[in-house]
């Protein structure tokens, strides 16, 4: 088995997406601390919302900029833990961690309130990400995407931004905001979980390897040279996955559509369960305000 350090440090560690990420946290702190009176009269973030945040910094720069973004162009089950973990794990914590003041001011722009208003609708939410998901996993768009660097960026983009989306009806606290309420939120985690089946399904149980990204050499060289330095590939002997994966390509293709439903189906179930308790909460809450607003018996 061939090592990874063979691609060198900025394949591997991607140290410029890191300084990016660097410096969006530290403005984050410093619009969210010293800069705060500025734009608002709120209070701090709490220390949970600032732990959701960085999190989910951490967890952009593991799908994004470690050794996981250079494996998932090596191998198929490792682009999928990228792609769950990606979209289905980091916009839940930076909506969590973002103060809703700070929603409220970028909600101001006319253009932006007016995109998000349409693109949080359930129902629009729940198709446009779904769809797009199953799109970059058709074959032909898949290698295609995995292929060109343009492709690549417009793609993760889009499909980054449909999940921020797909999640902001369930867990944003924002006044005027809360379109999904109760057994509804339950119903949107249902129907997201079926509307992702097929895909992970066709993964799953084709009978042959599906993207020529993995199985074509010409094509896995094309898909390195989005992440590896043009200088650094050109210097190596590399055949194919099977230098760093000893599994068929068949089932590296189902591990992987198997680990993106068994993540999924964490992620979902784990949403649930705090959604249902909430939901049981405020109606205990409810029927315990009716029986001191309801007359007793002996009072009539």
């Amino acid at each position: 088995m061939a090592s990874l350090s063979m691609f060198g440090f900025v394949a591997l560690w991607s140290p410029y997406f890191l300084a990016f990420l660097l410096l969006v946290t530290w403005l984050y702190f410093m619009v969210v601390g010293p800069w705060r009176t500025r734009f608002t009269n709120e209070g701090p973030p709490t220390r949970k919302q600032k732990v959701y945040f960085v999190l989910g910094i951490v967890l952009l720069y593991v799908c994004q900029g470690s050794p996981i973004d250079l494996l998932g162009h090596l191998i198929f089950s490792a682009h999928m833990v990228q792609m769950a973990i990606l979209n289905l794990l980091v916009p839940q914590l930076l909506i969590l961690g973002i103060p809703n003041w700070l929603f409220e001011r970028l909600l101001q722009i006319r253009p932006v309130k007016a995109t998000v208003t349409f693109l949080t609708k359930p129902l629009v939410a729940l198709v446009l990400f779904n769809g797009l998901f199953s799109l970059y996993h058709v074959p032909f768009v898949f290698d295609l995407v995995k292929s060109n660097a343009l492709y690549h960026a417009v793609m993760t983009s889009m499909l980054f931004i449909a999940a921020w989306m797909m999640w902001w009806p369930l867990i944003n606290k924002m006044t005027g905001w809360q379109s999904l309420t109760g057994l509804k939120k339950i119903g949107y985690i249902f129907a997201d979980g079926v509307l992702l089946t097929p895909a992970c399904a066709l993964i799953i149980f084709a009978g042959k390897p599906l993207y020529a990204t993995y199985y074509d050499p010409q094509m896995w060289m094309e898909s390195l040279a989005l992440c590896v330095p043009a200088g650094t590939l050109a210097s190596l002997d590399l055949t194919g996955p099977e230098m760093f994966f000893s599994i068929p390509l068949l089932h590296d293709q189902q591990l992987g559509g198997i680990l993106m439903k068994i993540i999924q189906e964490i992620v979902y179930g784990t949403m649930l369960f705090f959604v249902f308790m909430e939901w049981y909460r405020k109606e205990q809450e409810k029927e315990k305000e009716e029986t001191v607003v309801s007359p007793q018996p002996s009072e009539l």
